[in-house]
């Protein structure tokens, strides 16, 4: 008779070992630390044997669990493929999109008038965050992501590259100083986005280097966020254009110089190889494809087929 196996025991084997951590692995399936902890006890009193050492780094395998947890790890993740698959029967004409909530609300929801128009068939569900979604262990389908492009095992499709603008209240600009220069700038307080580089990078690019103002300032994690600061007077903001475009129209943000510079990152559309082969996600990154070339930004000669 073939014994029963402690598949819960060896799934949080498997994710303690892919992270390092008993407190990610239990954020990953959902559980508690302790509830983690009491599995890998009942699987080490299974096998006889510590799975893993505590170090001042953290914890890692032990060389004999090291023997296993390789075959163990393909294994679940064949699991989890499957259980995609039969997911995506239930859901066929259905495509998941994962994107920060600026650029869903900015740049993504406003054009599905016009997916729908085209694709009645289909539905999209959007998903806002700003946390990194892992396509092979969740049921997001394409995530827009903002970035270098470098996603080894996915398919990557570069979208667009938002143009970087300084934007201010109109009472704040009215009151403080000018701003004819580049420089001008720094006499403002400066908003930062949360790695606090794009006021470096911009101010850099226009020939003003190694000034300790262009890092300080209040930081923001979200690209609106910084937009809102900037329309209650807080101070300069760089943000992508179309973030703003609504308030730039509205009035309650302007251009505080003429001095626009293409962002270091650009926008892609990321899938796993195997989502290609569904129609429905092929329609939806040509369209993706459609809305970035009809806007003349930088589009990567790509065709999905």
């Amino acid at each position: 008779m073939t014994a029963v196996l402690p598949l819960l025991a060896l799934r949080a084997f498997t994710e303690v070992g892919r992270r390092g951590s008993v407190k990610a692995a239990a954020q990953s399936m959902g559980v508690s630390p302790g509830a983690v902890s009491q599995q890998i006890r009942i699987l080490e009193d299974r096998v006889g044997f510590s799975l893993f050492l505590r170090t001042s780094k953290g914890i890692k395998l032990t060389a004999r669990a090291e023997r296993v947890y390789e075959t163990l790890q393909i294994s679940f993740d064949n699991i989890d493929k499957s259980l995609k698959s039969l997911r995506a029967m239930q859901y066929e004409h259905k495509v998941s999109i994962n994107t920060t909530p600026a650029f869903a609300a900015s740049w993504l929801i406003p054009k599905l008038t016009d997916f729908y128009s085209k694709f009645p068939h289909i539905e999209i569900s959007i998903e806002s965050s700003n946390e990194l979604v892992d396509l092979k262990r969740s049921s997001t389908d394409i995530a827009l992501r903002h970035g270098l492009g470098n996603y080894p095992g996915l398919s990557t499709m570069r979208l667009i590259a938002p143009r970087l603008i300084p934007v201010a209240a109109p009472g704040l600009l009215a009151n403080g100083p000018a701003i004819n220069t580049v420089e001008d700038c720094l006499n403002y307080p400066l908003l930062q986005d949360s790695d606090r580089a794009d006021w470096h990078l911009w101010l850099q690019a226009h020939g003003i280097d190694d000034d300790v103002r262009a890092r300080k300032g209040p930081s923001f994690e979200d690209d609106f966020l910084l937009a809102r600061a900037a329309a209650t007077g807080q101070g300069l903001a760089l943000v992508p254009e179309f973030c703003v475009e609504e308030q730039l129209r509205e009035g309650k943000l302007c251009v505080a110089l003429e001095k626009t510079w293409p962002a270091r990152f650009a926008y892609y559309a990321v899938t796993l190889p195997e989502t290609l082969r569904r129609s429905e996600i092929r329609e939806v990154l040509n369209w993706l494809i459609e809305q970035t070339t009809q806007e003349q930004v930088y589009v990567q000669d790509l065709a999905v087929g």
